[in-house]
């Protein structure tokens, strides 16, 4: 798609995802899940930006916890980042985009952005190129274009956008209202009309017209955004906005801040197979069906079952007899519900929250730059975890105040510092790492290494890690 004027992809990738609970959590979110096939939704937005031309590097948005699990996913799609911006706490779309549009400003004053969600699905990519190509044109004259999704059903959980005029020799139009969250009834009649669009919360605009709208609507924002990234630290590929300016900064949305109060709001009318993938019934709207009208992945066997979306991780889930259901199955976790209430998973995810259970924040495998671990048992004063280090890959120097740790190395080769010893260990060898020793992890061959670790103590949390020195930039947690 030939394009005229360059642009910025501007990714938001903050959310958590917690309609897609047990498979979405706290620190592995939907956006980063290969939730259609092996690609997850935030490598397919930025590979949906290929062969476009005159497109930047892109600018992608994150909070702290997810910077590497962004930077290894762009990696394996072969993406090159102009940078990673994290947020130090989140204060929703409008201050992370403000933040990206003054450093985008301060490379090129004349930057026109692309601000996209790293967490929706787009099934027909030259639909939404050419959306782009029509959307950069009205950017390019001060406008600021929100994308507005052909409806193709009356739904209740998104936005609406009434159109106004037509825009004389554009395919865009003028933006009359923006529209909560509607009844079913009042829904149908936004699709019957033909005047409404699904609101996408996508955006373009060039970045002096958006930090010009912030200084007219949202003074204070713009005020905290600017010192924030004035103040901003750069650590790795990493450009840390400051948290104390940061946290200052009002919470806003784009279409709150900026495009409800603007009288340049244009809408670029997309008809594309887009999803927000807001809840397990979307998924099951867009999989791939069988004779019986079920979306299946992983270790399913069905008996007299149809219209389900049923997801089978790591072990056999079998069914009798049910409709219009929703089984997902993790390691530690199993959620069953009808289609119509899948929504209330955020109930379930609010009591478990209530209840400080960890399966809300993680899985039982947690990615880390270095590798993964994978919790196999947990019982009161143990437990056993499965540990892969990347090659070349190594841990932090540590200590814990409250357990001992044990050593088996399954497969590879591990560098191991015990205290003042630095030894090598291959396959079927072990160590013993006392309480209170310092000690670190290393990854020194070509493959990865794998072992096994038994903890014992009176404790054995995460937040017992004292980090005397770390390669990522984390403190002790």
């Amino acid at each position: 798609m030939k394009i005229k004027r360059k642009f910025v992809p501007v990714i938001l990738s903050g959310g958590s995802g917690t309609r897609l609970w047990p498979l979405s959590r706290d620190v592995y979110p939907k956006q980063f899940l290969p939730l259609l096939n092996e690609k997850s939704p935030f490598q397919a937005t930025m590979q949906r930006l290929s062969g476009i031309e005159n497109i930047e590097l892109p600018l992608i948005i994150c909070n702290e916890q997810h910077r590497f699990l962004v930077a290894e996913q762009a990696r394996k799609v072969d993406q090159n980042l102009e940078s990673i911006i994290l947020e130090p706490i989140g204060r929703n779309t409008a201050p992370a985009t403000a933040c990206a549009a003054i450093i985008a400003a301060k490379k090129d004053p004349d930057s026109i952005l692309l601000v996209l969600p790293a967490d929706h699905i787009i099934q027909n990519t030259e639909a939404f190129h050419e959306s782009i190509a029509v959307a950069i044109e009205e950017a390019s004259q001060g406008c600021l274009v929100t994308f507005g999704i052909v409806p193709s059903a009356a739904e209740t959980g998104f936005g609406y956008i009434k159109r106004g005029d037509k825009n004389q020799g554009s395919k865009t139009f003028q933006v009359a209202a923006f529209v909560e969250k509607p009844s079913i009834d009042v829904a149908q009649e936004y699709v019957d009309s033909g005047e409404y669009y699904w609101n996408s919360g996508m955006f373009m605009f060039s970045a002096a017209k958006y930090l010009a709208e912030l200084e007219q609507f949202a003074p204070d924002m713009l005020a905290a955004c600017s010192r924030s990234v004035q103040k901003a630290n750069k650590d790795l590929d990493f450009f840390r906005l400051d948290r104390e300016e940061f946290s200052n900064c009002p919470k806003d949305s784009i279409d709150y801040a900026v495009m409800e109060k603007t009288a340049d709001a244009v809408v670029v009318p997309l008809d594309a197979g887009w999803s927000d993938i807001g809840s397990w019934s979307a998924l099951w709207d867009i999989g791939d069906k069988d004779c019986d009208n079920n979306v299946i992945r992983g270790d399913v066997c069905l008996e007299g079952t149809s219209n389900c979306y049923i997801n089978a991780s790591h072990r056999l889930v079998a069914a009798v007899g049910l409709e219009d259901h929703v089984i997902v199955e993790t390691s530690d976790s199993v959620f069953v519900a009808p289609k119509s209430q899948v929504q209330n998973v955020k109930k379930i995810v609010e009591e478990l929250t209530n209840q400080n259970r960890v399966e809300t924040v993680s899985h039982r495998k947690v990615y880390r730059p270095w590798g993964a671990y994978e919790t196999i048992t947990i019982a009161k004063r143990f437990q056993v975890k499965l540990i892969t280090v990347n090659p070349g890959a190594i841990l932090s120097l540590q200590m814990h105040h409250h357990r001992a740790e044990h050593w088996i190395i399954v497969s590879g080769t591990a560098r191991v510092t015990r205290g003042d010893d630095v030894i090598v260990l291959a396959e079927d060898q072990s160590t013993y790492i006392p309480l209170g020793v310092k000690h670190r992890l290393e990854n020194p061959g070509i493959i990865p290494l794998e072992l096994i670790e038994v903890q014992s103590g009176s404790y054995l949390g995460e937040d017992d890690i004292v980090r005397l020195e770390d390669l990522y930039g984390r403190a002790s947690v």
